[in-house]
């Protein structure tokens, strides 16, 4: 199937890959969009990979205020460049990142962040909720720890589901951006304020 100029021009504005990379994944799959897109997303995922070790010292602090003045965040986005911190895509990324922890409150960045008392206590409740439940001696530990990974997704921001868009976690959109910009991304912390928390 010949690749057509347009082809490619469709699938770097779905993507914001580069033109060659576009070309390269559309011949790999034939002309189909759908499965172009997924081939750029699984490379530019492993090439953020490749680039999760290298230093981060630009970036932004990214902000939010819900309308009704009762919560505010505010989230540091880390890139290696000043360039790439002007850039649409990563000044997008930040607004996204301080809209969706006011609306699902975090209390980590990952899952590595989340207080070791407060996963012991989850255990803790999570064990006695299994045995109440009557389930056998043999399976509870393996029970509890499928809680407590559900527990991270809904507690530690990187493994969260995207508030507007249910089929990626906000780990996925940081690797997106880490795609497109060709820099390592990082979110490096965040603070949620609501009116009356302590």
């Amino acid at each position: 199937m010949a690749i057509t100029a347009k082809d490619v021009g469709v699938l770097r504005e779905r993507t914001g890959a580069g033109m060659m990379d576009c070309k390269k994944a559309l011949e790999e799959t034939n002309g189909d969009m759908d499965k172009a897109v997924e081939y750029l997303r699984s490379k530019g995922a492993a090439k953020a990979e490749k680039r999760a070790g290298r230093a981060v010292k630009e970036g932004m602090i990214a902000n939010y205020i819900h309308h009704n003045g009762k919560i505010a965040v505010l989230v540091e986005l880390n890139c290696e460049t000043d360039f790439v911190a002007r850039t649409d895509d990563f000044q997008q990324l930040g607004k996204y990142l301080a809209e969706h922890i006011a609306a699902a409150a975090p209390i980590a960045v990952d899952k590595d962040a989340v207080p070791a008392e407060k996963v012991e206590s989850e255990r803790r409740i999570f064990a006695e909720q299994v045995k109440q439940e009557g389930k056998p001696e043999h399976l509870i530990e393996k029970i509890v720890e499928g809680k407590i990974q559900a527990f991270y997704k809904d507690v530690a921001l990187m493994h969260q589901i995207w508030v507007r868009d249910s089929s990626k976690t906000i780990g996925d959109l940081v690797k997106e951006t880490s795609a497109k910009t060709g820099e390592n991304v990082q979110v490096r912390r965040f603070v949620r304020y609501q009116l009356g928390e302590a």
